[in-house]
């Protein structure tokens, strides 16, 4: 059984009525036709990724014709019922599923854009099948004219970016510690979009007080402006994704790396700089182990 990738997620669910009318159509159809599971995304990535390159001629990016053109497949969901979200007793809550597009050609052109922009040409001519040139074109065609709130998913390799942990509520982690390499292992935290916009607003103003607003203040500013394009009814989810198989069942039960961001956060507001950097030894020490896993792959 081959793991998911080592990628973390956090993830926007939407109520159907907030998607446009030209594609509500086909996100009704994939959930009739039975959505992806959360443990299976990963995977699914990656299959589309393969196909891409096994075709003939290979496709630039996945879930796209050889014209570069969208494939008209039934896209990739997740579905979430919005009953397994918590909600504040004065917040809307949708009716029916809560959908989450996979995004993965769009994603896939975000990650080829910043690929081009950052390696090296001998790099980008033995792992691109056109020019550097013609695959910013493309990537950046796809991006072009991409309106607000329509990626559902960031993503994250090796580990969860911190000020992640500051959208949501510790103690409602949810943990299924399936041996490795199940994909029902996992860990996740799911929170209704109002209390997630509402903490990172917080959290941000915080840290910009304190720490200035480079480093995780930045972070915590990018997230919160995504989030705000999105339907207030929606919901929101960290996933660790893979991450769970590089962690024993010891780590992944002992795991309070939520608690200790928020106990950071706290410690800033109250002026405590020894209770922050204990908070930030152990969040460190923690991932480092976690990503230290790359080394032994």
């Amino acid at each position: 059984m081959v793991p998911p990738p080592f990628v973390a997620y956090l993830r926007v669910y939407q109520p159907l009525h907030a998607f446009d009318d030209a594609v509500r159509p086909a996100l009704q159809a994939a959930l009739d036709a039975g959505p992806v599971e959360p443990a299976d995304a990963g995977g699914r990535e990656r299959e589309l990724w393969l196909r891409a390159q096994l075709a003939v001629p290979p496709r630039l990016l996945p879930a796209e014709r050889a014209d570069g053109s969208p494939s008209r497949a039934t896209p990739d969901v997740l579905a979430l019922d919005p009953a397994d979200v918590p909600q504040r007793a004065d917040a809307p809550v949708a009716a029916g599923p809560l959908v989450c597009p996979l995004d993965v050609r769009l994603r896939a052109a975000a990650a080829l854009l910043g690929f081009v922009s950052t390696s090296s040409p001998a790099l980008l001519s033995a792992a691109l099948p056109v020019t550097a040139e013609a695959a910013r074109g493309r990537a950046q065609s796809v991006l072009t004219g991409l309106e607000p709130g329509e990626v559902h998913m960031l993503s994250s390799t090796w580990r969860v970016p911190l000020p992640w942990f500051a959208l949501v509520d510790p103690p409602q982690r949810h943990l299924d510690a399936a041996p490795r390499p199940d994909p029902a292992r996992r860990v996740c935290w799911r929170v209704a979009m109002a209390d997630a916009r509402r903490r990172v607003s917080r959290a941000h103003d915080i840290v910009v007080r304190n720490l200035g607003e480079d480093g995780p203040a930045a972070i915590l500013a990018d997230t919160g402006r995504w989030l705000g394009e999105f339907d207030p009814q929606s919901a929101v989810e960290l996933d660790y994704g893979g991450l769970v198989h590089l962690m024993d069942d010891e780590a992944l039960h002992g795991d309070t790396s939520a608690a200790d961001v928020h106990t950071a956060v706290e410690a800033l507001q109250a002026g405590d700089a020894d209770q922050v950097a204990r908070s930030y030894e152990q969040l460190r020490d923690f991932w480092d182990e976690v990503a230290a896993a790359q080394d032994h792959g």
